[in-house]
């Protein structure tokens, strides 16, 4: 072993001493897109702050955690029974448009070109990672739009093979309900994105121009 090796090992030996670091670093490591080394800087920075700044984080965390609930009708985040945007007299009942997370929500929100209201899936119809379509929030689309007063169904879930899978799926179910417009995003989103990465010009000219879900099929 090289000295270089025995004082990088060291370091690494070092860089645990206190249980109580490790344990900070090891829960901040399981965020999504947080190494070790990135969860280390952050536990460190969190212990040159006040005290206040950590009791304040936690807390807050904990709050979240407790009291956060979803949406009764669109399964979007909110603090209270129905979201604002479900409870909103301002916004177009008539027009849902289906996204696959919370995160997709505040994209197109960021957009300012959607006026109606959400419905979360909760995720995407993937066979090769066991998600069916009872897995996701589909029977309770289907339940909204049976109920009624909807007249527009956007699908505006990402241009993935597991997006498009979702998406005819859902067709197929809304299939009883002729009066009820489907449409999808315009192909203004490039086949492979997912909608949180999408810039919001781009996404906002694709609510916008939207298509009939139907013209998509290949005409024979």
């Amino acid at each position: 072993m090289t000295p270089l090796k025995r004082v990088s090992f060291a370091v690494m030996e070092q860089e645990f001493a206190s249980t109580l670091l490790e344990n900070a670093v090891n829960e901040f490591a399981q965020l999504p897109g947080i190494g070790r080394k990135t969860a280390l800087r952050l536990v460190l920075h969190l212990l040159k702050r006040d005290e206040s700044a950590a009791v304040n984080l936690g807390e807050s965390l904990i709050k979240l955690r407790r009291e956060i609930k979803y949406c009764r009708c669109c399964h979007n985040i909110s603090e209270s029974e129905v979201c604002p945007i479900c409870s909103n007299p301002s916004r177009d009942a008539g027009i849902v448009c289906v996204v696959e997370n919370v995160k997709d929500v505040m994209s197109v929100e960021n957009t300012h070109q959607h006026h109606g209201l959400y419905h979360v899936l909760g995720g995407l119809i993937s066979p090769m990672d066991g998600i069916g379509p009872q897995d996701i929030e589909i029977d309770s689309l289907v339940a909204r739009v049976a109920a009624g007063g909807i007249r527009e169904v956007i699908l505006a879930l990402s241009a993935t093979m597991e997006g498009d899978t979702t998406n005819f799926y859902i067709y197929r179910r809304l299939a009883p309900y002729p009066d009820v417009k489907i449409t999808m995003l315009a192909r203004g989103v490039s086949v492979g994105n997912e909608i949180e990465y999408t810039d919001e010009l781009t996404l906002g000219r694709s609510i916008v121009n939207r298509t009939l879900f139907s013209d998509t099929f290949v005409k024979e």
